[in-house]
């Protein structure tokens, strides 16, 4: 049960987390925290300098190199991460009731990803101690002479991880960990709007014993705060989530000097419903898809396609089930959709709903601002969008979902590939082999079939095209964050 007694972060001096110590911005200066559900400022954040950036870069430089870091070990590593995801575990309704707070997410997901963020960051701490290389000495030899010829893997240094806004902790823990497990320490910057949940995660690392300039907090804007991070001469390796727009910019810069980068980005995901599918799985799944946190998920099913048979059908019980959930503060656990972030991003979502209005869509149902004081919105649903229409081609970044029908399983292929982003793909039908051709011909880095939005640490996550670079989780996941090592000894 969520409770208010779980809120005196809110209330705590505006601090960050540099080399071991808290403490507020050097120039005092600070950002508001608002909650999206009623429009007050909850709390505040030190809005770091660049001064702050380069004293905390300078931590983790050092830090990585000294020998209390080194002798750790991956062991030791192991051990503080398993400590840490006991204490999430042990503080999560606080972590739930501050992302609710913060963020607006309904209490159901917050639940879900505090427990996700355990299980994955457990998987992190196993993974520490998998880390090896390959000895090749039996393969290798010339002229006669013979090599213990081997490889290894080492931490590619201080990592710039930055976050967003719609999952805090869940991508606090989705860079952090590996990050850790690999032998890295880490600078990370949370979004400004949703900083309370990295300030507790950061606490409870200290009480796990992570050492002092292991893992540094910097709040504050993009700019300066951020920009002056990724761009830090000491940071070896940047982990970026968030908008297409603002991960283009970071990837021109880290190729700028070199460093090695992930980019998680954004997704217009197609979800496929054929004719054949089971509709009592299909619709639910399907309305989830693009209403689970409101719509403000990278890998929302956002495009629906349904075969044209099942169209009507599929489509008013997708509107049914929209009626069906409750709006309101994620402090309720009735209600299943909560506010926008703010109200920049719902007056944006709603320019969509207008845009789609506009291009000729069909209002299925929703489309308007809720009255309040919070930043909330009807679920929506547009149909028989034109392909070229804003409302299908770019993210919204909300709770509305565009529908089209189509016919033959090569159309909705083109349909579903018809896009800038490859992020997510869902896939609902009876039909295995179809759901393997399909699988296999959508262009995306993450596909569901007769489900939507499974995750779990040991496959990697990651999107094809403006979707993103690189992968998080599974084994890819961890090896973003070492470098590899080839030695050759010739021995006598």
């Amino acid at each position: 049960m969520l409770g208010s007694q779980h809120g005196a972060l809110l209330n705590a001096d505006p601090v960050m987390l540099i080399d071991g110590a808290w403490r507020p911005a050097s120039d005092g200066a600070t950002i508001d925290v608002t909650d999206p559900a009623t429009g007050e400022v909850i709390a505040r954040c030190p809005a770091a300098t660049p001064s702050d950036v380069n004293v905390a870069v300078e931590a983790a430089h050092r830090t990585l190199h000294s020998a209390e870091w080194r002798q750790l070990g991956a062991e030791g590593r192991s051990t503080i991460l398993w400590r840490w995801a006991d204490l999430i575990e042990a503080n999560a309704a606080e972590l739930s009731y501050l992302e609710v707070r913060t963020n607006g997410m309904p209490g159901a997901f917050a639940d879900w990803m505090i427990n996700s963020s355990v299980a994955w960051l457990r998987h992190f701490a196993a993974s520490a101690l998998s880390i090896h290389g390959t000895n090749v000495s039996d393969s290798v030899s010339k002229g006669g002479d013979t090599y213990h010829a081997f490889s290894g893997k080492e931490p590619v240094g201080v990592c710039a991880l930055v976050i967003p806004w719609n999952g805090p902790t869940g991508s606090f823990v989705l860079k952090t960990g590996p990050a850790l497990a690999a032998g890295c320490t880490c600078v990370i910057k949370p979004a400004e709007l949703t900083p309370v949940t990295a300030i507790r995660l950061g606490q409870l690392a200290q009480e796990a014993g992570l050492p002092n300039g292991a893992l540094n907090i910097v709040t504050g804007y993009g700019t300066p705060t951020g920009s002056t991070l990724v761009r830090h001469p000491l940071v070896n390796k940047v982990s970026f989530t968030g908008s297409t727009e603002t991960g283009r910019q970071i990837g021109s810069d880290a190729v700028r000097d070199l460093k090695r980068v992930t980019l998680e980005l954004g997704g217009k995901s197609p979800c496929i419903v054929f004719d054949d599918a089971d509709l009592e799985t299909a619709i639910p799944a399907a309305a989830m898809a693009i209403y689970g946190n409101t719509g403000q998920v990278c890998f929302a099913g956002s495009r629906l396609f349904v075969q044209r048979a099942s169209y009507d059908k599929v489509l008013a019980g997708i509107a049914e089930f929209t009626a069906s959930l409750n709006v309101g503060s994620g402090l309720v656990p009735q209600n299943m959709i909560g506010p926008l972030i703010s109200a920049k991003q719902r007056d944006r979502v709603l320019d969509y709903v207008a845009s789609g209005l506009s291009d000729g869509g069909e209002l299925v149902c929703g489309g308007s601002p809720l009255d309040g004081n919070g930043y909330f919105m009807q679920p929506t649903i547009l149909a028989n969008l034109g392909s070229s229409a804003r409302a299908v081609r770019e993210e919204i970044f909300g709770p509305v979902l565009v529908a089209t029908p189509f016919d033959e399983f090569d159309e909705v292929i083109g349909y579903a590939n018809d896009t800038d982003y490859g992020l997510g793909a869902g896939i609902f039908t009876r039909d295995l082999s179809k759901a393997h051709n399909a699988a296999r011909s959508i262009r995306a880095g993450n596909v569901w079939v007769n489900c939507y939005g499974v995750l779990h640490p040991s496959l990697p996550f990651g999107g094809f095209g403006k979707s993103g670079l690189g992968r998080e989780m599974g084994t890819e996941g961890i090896e973003a964050f070492l470098e590899t090592k080839s030695t050759f000894m010739k021995l006598a």
